[in-house]
């Protein structure tokens, strides 16, 4: 009997063992980014990796998560948060590849344009630093505001408030709440289409497509070897990712599909 518990627990065990190498665990946010990752898990599948997605709304989390190798990537964030991370953080990870653009926005439930946002009026900004730069250098390029040239500018470094509006810093994933007590809010993408918003249809400003914050495939230093990770990234660069992006979010999400350098 103890022979053959011992035979069963060596081969469970190997099992095991073996179903551990072939699972990659990525960190995602859930619109779009698990989205995307459920597009080619079934294609990794066929290759003999079993792509695990974990969903996170917390911005601090995934860094964390990877860093302490509780994942082996993370797709969720840009590179200038990434950045801001590592500065603060010490994480000891990298871009491996640039997936897709998520433009920042702004919406309204009680305007047609952003002109129309009154003096004294109220508009709602994520209260993450690098989402938060980008929010202000939208109001910025309507003339509404005048900032410090920072990435890390928040409501603090504005210069110019010929309006006197007032900002209200808010956690990113409670921003598409606030829109019924607010004249207008920035919202990053992944949330505005948890929302049921789309940039290219509602909002009343968005940011030009040639912005620096494409959204980032992220791993450990010197994990870029990891044949898992090789053939994820080639997949997420792939012409059939391309036509899923564009197919599915219809200009909200819009396909980078590039190398980190």
């Amino acid at each position: 009997m103890k022979k053959w518990i011992l035979v069963l627990v060596l081969v469970f065990g190997c099992a095991k063992k073996e179903e551990d190498k072939n699972t990659l665990k990525v960190a995602a946010s859930p619109v779009p980014h698990a989205q995307i990752l459920e597009f080619v898990k079934p294609i990794l599948k066929d290759q003999g990796i079993n792509l695990k997605i974990i969903e996170v709304d917390d911005y601090n989390i995934p860094n964390r998560s990877l860093a302490e190798k509780e994942v082996d990537a993370n797709f969720f964030q840009h590179a200038p948060f990434m950045e801001q991370q590592i500065k603060a953080f010490g994480y000891k990870i990298q871009c491996y590849a640039r997936i897709h653009l998520e433009p920042m926005a702004i919406y309204s439930e009680k305007l047609k344009s952003i002109d129309e946002i009154p003096n004294g009026g109220t508009i709602a900004l994520p209260n993450d630093p690098t989402n938060e730069y980008r929010a202000l250098a939208i109001l910025q390029k309507k003339g509404l505001i005048k900032e410090g040239a920072t990435l890390q500018a928040t409501k603090a470094d504005i210069q110019s408030n010929p309006k006197n509006l007032k900002f209200q810093e808010i956690d990113a994933a409670m921003l598409p709440r606030t829109l019924r007590d607010v004249d207008a809010a920035a919202i990053p993408t992944n949330y505005a289409l948890q929302g049921g918003l789309n940039p290219s249809r509602d909002a009343l400003a968005m940011e030009s497509v040639d912005s620096p914050y494409a959204n980032i495939l992220t791993i450990r230093d010197g994990d870029d070897k990891d044949p898992r990770l090789e053939a994820l990234r080639k997949e997420l660069l792939s012409d059939k990712m391309r036509a899923f992006i564009l197919e599915k979010y219809q200009g909200a999400v819009i396909p980078v599909l590039a190398d980190c350098r």
